[in-house]
């Protein structure tokens, strides 16, 4: 243990000294860093440890987000450079809860801890304490560039949670009890960590929520580092990109969004969303894709609960602007850039419009899949998981991409998301959060969220609605479409 709690809402830690808030009989600490800002000699390099301060440090605002993509208007001018920052709840920090860290998503580009939808306030409530946590984004956190470690971001991530390792008992949690999890690219960096041998023995337990197919091979990550680069008139280098200013750089990765189309010959499946950032498999840091990792037994240890939405892709038609238009034409093209055998698709849901084939195979490329076969990849390695699908229909959107996250914190009327969900909440919304709620910290506490263990005979499955049901699992017709696919680093084309 790193310190001692002190009595109000001052702890002692490794560092110094924090003062927190409270409210309604819980202490909040905001903007602890966990490690020193990647900054000057730092930038584009692995974290190193926070330096010690003197006196009181207060901890009653959330540090400055990470530099990031202001296209879905959710960038903010960052306040400093401290972007490496967690926060910590708790009811008491004389106990010896369990621990919940949580890995925001937003397509490693995006991403805030201070988001008003991951307030932990209501999870709290249950009888855990959480931590969020801010991680390096786009080009600083997960672009290869040589004279830097690949995956930034995702060795952000291992250094926060051996400051929680290494503090979370003063703050009331057991570090023998920590449990990580994330949504959509925070699913994905979950299963990078569950296949990272540095983060090895960090966490018990693991939540991937819409864990994404998309890992990059090194080939692949370092062409799409030249096309990043090049929007500023260098190469990928850290010493060339340290000359741009951190709050500027994003610009590179929003301008060549919609030039992605060009490489499509070469680089194929990413350029559909388009997708020009993701964790690498370098070999070093993230030796083999998590979905490969698993299945050699790399988690078994670690008890995983994953899971997706039902309509994960129509937040995304929505924003595309294609949502109630889409032609034949383009879901033929999303059919044979994405489906691993893509006539069948017609033939497995010949009843399907081409607007809901097109939803379906966006769906299950990019979310639906690769979050099934996670889990079974862990059974297949000896290990144990629970499945879930969020099946409720909320609003036009349906079970959407994204709806699980109000639901999971409880923040149903605050935060983008919760828009999702509509005003006024309705007793099943507030019923299904409360069920999402108990479930998390349940898996949290005991490893066991309320329903069978995943296995490949009955495939049991926890449908979140109104009402929930367990049972088989019911995307049985992409199930098979995908059995025979192997999610794993995404190569260039034609180069093997």
């Amino acid at each position: 243990m790193a310190g001692e709690a002190s009595s109000g809402r001052e702890v002692r830690t490794a560092s110094g000294v924090l003062r927190g808030s409270s409210a309604d009989g819980l202490l909040v600490f905001r903007g602890i860093p966990y490690a020193a800002p990647p900054v000057g000699r730092l930038r584009f390099q692995a974290p190193e440890p926070v330096r010690a301060w003197d006196g009181v440090r207060p901890a009653t605002t959330y540090g400055p987000p990470p530099p990031q993509s202001g296209l879905l208007g959710s960038a903010q001018a960052a306040a400093g450079d401290d972007w490496l920052t967690l926060n910590v709840w708790t009811p008491d920090l004389a106990a010896r809860l369990p621990v919940m860290v949580w890995i925001p998503g937003g397509g490693y580009a995006l991403g805030n801890s201070s988001l008003p939808e991951y307030d932990a306030t209501h999870l709290v409530a249950n009888g855990v304490v959480v931590v969020t946590v801010n991680y390096r984004l786009g080009i600083e956190g997960f672009t290869q560039l040589d004279g830097a470690p690949a995956n930034r971001g995702l060795l952000d991530q291992v250094a926060a949670l051996r400051w929680v390792q290494d503090t979370i008992g003063v703050f009331g949690g057991d570090p023998d009890r920590v449990t990580i999890f994330g949504e959509s690219a925070g699913g994905g960096s979950v299963a990078a960590l569950l296949a990272m041998p540095r983060a090895a023995g960090l966490f018990r337990r693991a939540i991937a929520q819409s864990v994404p197919g998309t890992f990059f091979s090194a080939e692949l990550a370092g062409e799409i580092a030249v096309a990043l680069a090049g929007e500023w008139g260098v190469r990928p280098t850290a010493q060339a990109l340290s000359a741009i200013p951190p709050a500027r750089l994003p610009e590179a990765g929003d301008a060549i969004l919609p030039k992605m189309a060009a490489w499509r010959e070469r680089w194929g499946s990413i350029t559909h969303r388009p997708i020009p950032f993701a964790p690498v498999v370098d070999g070093n840091v993230l030796p083999v894709a998590p979905w490969q990792a698993l299945a050699a037994g790399a988690a078994r240890d670690i008890e995983l609960l994953a899971g997706h939405t039902r309509d994960e892709h129509r937040l995304f038609s929505l924003i595309d602007g294609v949502l109630g238009q889409v032609t034949r034409e383009q879901t033929e093209t999303a059919l044979r850039m994405l489906a691993p055998e893509p006539h069948r698709y017609r033939d497995a849901y010949p009843a399907a419009s081409d607007e809901e084939l097109y939803e379906l195979v966006n769906a299950d490329w990019l979310f639906r899949m690769p979050s099934l076969q996670l889990a079974e990849a862990q059974v297949a390695g000896g290990g144990r998981a629970h499945l879930y699908e969020l099946t409720w229909q909320a609003l036009a959107l349906g079970a959407c991409h994204g709806l699980d996250v109000p639901l999971v914190f409880g923040n149903l009327t605050s935060g983008q998301p919760a828009m999702l969900i509509g005003d006024p909440q309705s007793a099943e919304a507030i019923d299904l959060s409360a069920q999402f709620r108990s479930a998390w910290t349940a898996f949290a506490t005991h490893g066991d969220p309320g329903w069978p263990a995943y296995d490949v005979d009955r495939r049991l499955t926890r449908l979140f609605d109104a009402p929930s049901t367990v049972t088989a699992y019911p995307e049985e017709a992409s199930r098979l479409l995908w059995r025979k696919h192997e999610f794993a680093a995404l190569e260039p084309i034609g180069s093997r």
